[in-house]
């Protein structure tokens, strides 16, 4: 049986060489157009259904984006139009609803943040006759948006869900006809996932305070968490109601994960100085036992189902292997591994018993593949392509490229190459991942395969304070913004050049969020470094981006401890701010901004750009109309590109 599995896996040459037909009938040297890198992927998003016998997509058909629901993986049983919508997940709720998660941008007056992004959840049913309906969205006193997923319940019979929300009140005179805000702290409701009557199930956390709630297979709350933001205090509660756990966090970093193995303990984090440490601690309480001791594990399994952990995975790249407390399970996922080892692959979704799981795949020669694996039959098929004009031909060749900062520090980044080029003396674009607290793998990029696509190498950079190393390289990071943290990616394009690979006289720096920054800082507080900038709704100033998040937090301590941990002292942010130092640019900067950004405001590029026109530098400012932080709309997102492209061709021609 295994021998068979392992041949259905091999077939992928076969799919992925008639993928290349059909991305290169027109012309074998024929570039791909940029607004096939740019767009939303063909396919977005999946989810199985608990039987594995349904499978849901997000994806395109003749240029309309929706909802693609599949019956044994070759018959189309329903299709829901999406449109536009900001799509963030997709889940069964037994075998015949889907839940979908989608979000908007909501202007705020009076709060402490001037806009938000609001998730809501529409129920879709599969059958015609099964009804529709928007959470919260038929109860006049709750403002129909979520505040916070804890799983769905199968309970004698019938699905429930279980979300935060916002509760109004009423207004000062007391009619019962006017309702008001009166805080955006959630309590915790049951939703009939049929008939969508909801029921308040745990009360909002007090002013100043968090609450995080684990709910049990049967539906019931079986541990409760409380944080202080002003102290850093914090309790855990069982099913009665009694603290069976408690200390105090000077960043309040602390957070219910799961609940263990076997249902009956809670698994939570707290994030320390310089790691984080994880417990479970059962319903009677008592000393707190270590989770996972001495194991690094890199990723959780849970079951949807009823919230317990079913597994983790402890390795990377040809080293990863899945640890399930469940022997049966623990054959199936590492039969899932074995079979897509030679590819860079992760299980997206599984059902509980792991007899259906979808696994995509992305790397060398593979712009993004969703596998539909039925360990039953032992058979995975290819289920769907994310880009399809984008053949294996035409994805250039990504790898790991390894170097050492001038302080010492060993550190990584992603090389990407321009398909069918010998990788010498090549022009690079550095482009730095956000967060800062993220990093780089060696899947395929739609952003760095885009500029690879007209002749750049590609680098990015794995820099102290990403994620992809331990907790000591991340907390290297602390208070190096524009300091080691910019030369770490300097020191990288050094080393390409060294190497030979590529020609660090022809370098720009392009990157978003952070990266914007970095990108930003590059030609502000470096020099003679780069021949262009792009900046993607980047911070320009470390302090505006202080006072907004502080504010935004209601003006807890505990996020003003987090923020100049991360920042350094404020007195030293001036000098590591690009507004600041905008007379100071030695290269054209473009930038580009979303108006609807929620985390980074438009107004950090609109200063930027205010600064580099007043000392006569050279720059151009482009505005996504309707645009997120996170690019989620494929009108705008190919705008960005295509401008982002022109900019570097402009200031860094390939040829």
């Amino acid at each position: 049986m295994f021998s068979r599995f392992v041949n259905a896996i091999g077939s992928f040459a076969l799919v992925t060489g008639s993928l290349t037909l059909l991305s290169t009938s027109a012309s074998a040297s024929e570039a791909v157009p940029l607004s096939e890198y740019g767009k939303l992927p063909d396919v977005e998003r999946s989810a199985i259904s608990p039987s594995g016998d349904r499978v849901a997509v997000i994806t395109t058909i003749k240029g309309k984006r929706v909802i693609l629901a599949i019956e044994d993986q070759t018959t189309p049983i329903k299709i829901v139009s999406v449109g536009d919508m900001k799509v963030r997940s997709i889940r069964w709720v037994g075998e015949d609803r889907l839940l979908l998660t989608t979000s908007k941008t909501q202007d705020l007056y009076g709060f402490t943040t001037d806009k938000t992004e609001l998730d809501i959840g529409r129920v879709i049913p599969i059958a015609d006759d099964t009804e529709a309906g928007i959470i919260f969205g038929n109860v006049r006193k709750l403002v129909d948006s979520m505040r916070g997923f804890y799983g769905i319940r199968e309970i004698d019979g019938r699905h429930y869900g279980f979300f935060g929300g916002i509760e109004l009140g009423r207004d000062s005179s007391g009619r019962r006809s006017s309702l008001k805000f009166r805080h955006g702290r959630p309590f915790l409701f049951k939703v009939d996932m049929t008939t969508f009557e909801t029921e308040k199930v745990a009360g909002a956390a007090r002013e100043g305070f968090g609450k995080d709630w684990l709910v049990d297979a049967d539906g019931k709350i079986a541990y409760t968490l409380e944080v202080n933001y002003t102290t850093g205090a914090w309790t855990i509660r069982n099913a009665n109601r009694k603290v069976i756990a408690s200390g105090k966090q000077v960043r309040a970093a602390v957070s219910l994960r799961g609940l263990s193995f076997d249902g009956a303990s809670a698994i939570y984090i707290e994030r320390g100085e310089d790691q984080s440490y994880w417990y479970e601690i059962g319903q009677n309480g008592g000393a707190s036992k270590p989770f996972l001791e001495d194991v690094t594990f890199e990723r959780l399994f849970f079951n949807r189902e009823n919230g317990s952990l079913m597994g983790y995975t402890i390795g990377e790249g040809d080293d990863e292997r899945h640890i399930f407390a469940d022997k049966a399970l623990q054959k199936k996922a590492e039969r899932v591994r074995q079979a897509f080892a030679s590819f860079e692959s992760w299980m997206s979704d599984w059902n509980s018993d792991l007899s259906d799981v979808i696994v995509r795949t992305s790397g060398n020669g593979d712009s993004g593949t969703y596998y539909a694996v039925d360990l039953a039959t032992s058979k995975a098929n290819a289920l769907a392509y994310e880009r399809m004009a984008i053949g294996p031909d035409k994805v250039g060749k990504i790898s790991t490229f390894e170097y050492t900062a001038a302080d010492g520090l060993e550190m990584d980044g992603i090389l990407t190459l321009p398909p069918g080029l010998d990788p010498k003396s090549l022009p690079v674009v550095v482009l730095p991942h956000g967060g800062p607290h993220s990093a780089n793998y060696p899947t395929f990029s739609w952003w760095a395969q885009a500029f690879a696509s007209r002749g750049y190498a590609v680098f990015q950079p794995n820099f102290r304070g990403s994620t992809n190393r331990d907790a000591s390289f991340r907390r290297a990071g602390y208070g190096e913004w524009g300091r080691k943290m910019q030369t770490d990616k300097s020191d990288g394009l050094k080393a390409l050049a060294e190497a030979g690979i590529v020609d660090a006289e022809r370098a720009c720096i392009v990157g978003a969020s952070y990266g914007g920054y970095a990108a930003l800082a590059g030609v502000t507080l470096q020099k003679d470094l780069y021949r262009c900038a792009v900046a993607v709704a980047p911070v320009s100033d470390l302090q505006d981006m202080y006072q907004e998040d502080y504010r935004a937090s209601g003006r807890d301590r505990t996020t003003k401890v987090a923020l100049r941990e991360q920042l350094g002292e404020p007195g030293t942010w001036d000098a590591v701010s690009p507004l600041k130092n905008a007379a100071k640019a030695d290269a054209p900067v473009m930038l580009i901004h979303g108006k609807d950004d929620t985390v980074v405001p438009y107004s950090h590029s609109i200063k930027m750009a205010d600064k580099l026109k007043d000392a006569g530098k050279p720059y151009e400012m482009v505005t996504l109309d309707g645009e997120d932080h996170w690019l989620s709309l494929s009108v705008t997102r190919q705008k960005m590109l295509e401008n982002a492209v022109r900019w570097v061709e402009t200031h860094n021609p390939a040829d």
